[in-house]
């Protein structure tokens, strides 16, 4: 019978829960041995893929490992066990090696696996909770990620023994990455549409207006003049050329409040008048991260982008990196 709310406490149900999972990756850190270290060297010269399977609950354990593992530079993907002995087990090539996940080291859908992978030599490695079970004694190195107590009040539903699987998965992972020396740029090549990936891909060049885009005047042009052209390019920016095409100021929204400050009438002035000369810039290549600290740091919505001869071939604005996610 369930037990009436008034008497019955969520928070230290979860106080109760997270203590039990909280100790159980304390014992894990404990039962570290060279094992750990054997596992890793041995992935690490794996020379295919990472098979990662499991069923039930370390099977969902083992599909988050496999994308740890995958996205951190290490070739692994998950194979259903069940769907193993029916054909996918076509996946695997004798450059892999086989990564068993199971808390009673019986599961039966990868016990029954163990003739063909010996009869294949591919390396089978586990994670049990026994030492003495079937998957243990037979797997090339064993990991023991076995708990003395489920969070579960039952000591039945896989909670802190998940939990535990799931930490060692992690732990072999960064140990993998960090082996490796991946770096965040190769992080990012896996994670092209994330944040970090367009952070650190993404270049200048990717997110600037050119073309007819590109808000441009000569120098001389009468302010008036000038004006209009920003007003048609919605940039609230414009660039100023000589008769080199080469970049001599920028004049911004900005300016354009300085310059009713400072003078009675803008009819007679020319652009040449009020500019700041030069402007912050940038080339074309540069990533638009490092353009986004620029206009951070100097407190402005957009930068000229300029060729090696000085030559403006683009604007980059703030509006653009927010729309591809760079901010």
């Amino acid at each position: 019978m369930p037990k009436p709310l008034a008497q019955f406490s969520f928070i230290k149900s979860a106080h109760r829960t997270l203590d039990l999972e909280q100790r159980a990756l304390g014992q894990l850190i404990e039962k570290l041995d060279t094992r750990f270290d054997t596992l890793c060297q041995r992935l690490l010269a794996c020379e295919g893929r990472i098979v990662v399977t499991g069923m039930g609950k370390s099977g969902h354990i083992a599909h988050k490992m496999a994308a740890t593992l995958a996205s951190t530079g290490t070739p692994a993907f998950f194979m259903h066990p069940a769907e193993a002995s029916h054909g996918d087990l076509g996946m695997l090539t004798p450059h892999d090696v086989l990564l068993a996940l199971s808390n009673s080291g019986e599961t039966y859908e990868i016990t029954a696996l163990l003739p063909v992978l010996k009869r294949r030599n591919i390396p089978m490695l586990a994670l049990t909770g026994r030492d003495d079970s079937t998957l243990a004694r037979h797997a090339d190195i064993h990991l023991n990620v076995g708990v003395d107590q489920e969070a579960c009040p039952l000591n039945l539903a896989p909670t802190s023994s998940t939990t535990a699987a799931l930490a060692m998965g992690d732990a072999i992972a960064i140990a993998l990455l960090e082996a490796r020396g991946f770096s965040a740029e190769d992080f990012a090549l896996s994670h092209p549409g994330g944040s970090l990936g367009k952070r650190l891909l993404l270049t200048v060049d990717d997110v600037m207006r050119k073309g007819d885009q590109l808000p441009l005047v000569r120098s001389g042009t009468m302010l008036s003049e000038a004006l209009g052209e920003i007003s048609r390019k919605g940039l609230g920016f414009t660039c100023i050329i000589d008769e080199n095409e080469t970049l001599v100021g920028v004049y911004t929204d900005g300016d354009l409040r300085r310059t009713i400050d400072q003078h009675d009438s803008l009819r007679t002035l020319t652009i040449d008048d009020v500019m700041t000369v030069g402007g912050y810039t940038v080339h074309a290549g540069l990533l638009a991260a490092e353009a986004l600290n620029i206009l951070e740091q100097h407190r402005i919505s957009a930068l000229a982008v300029i060729d090696d001869s000085d030559r403006p071939i683009g604007v980059l604005h703030m509006h653009d990196l927010l729309t591809h996610g760079v901010v």
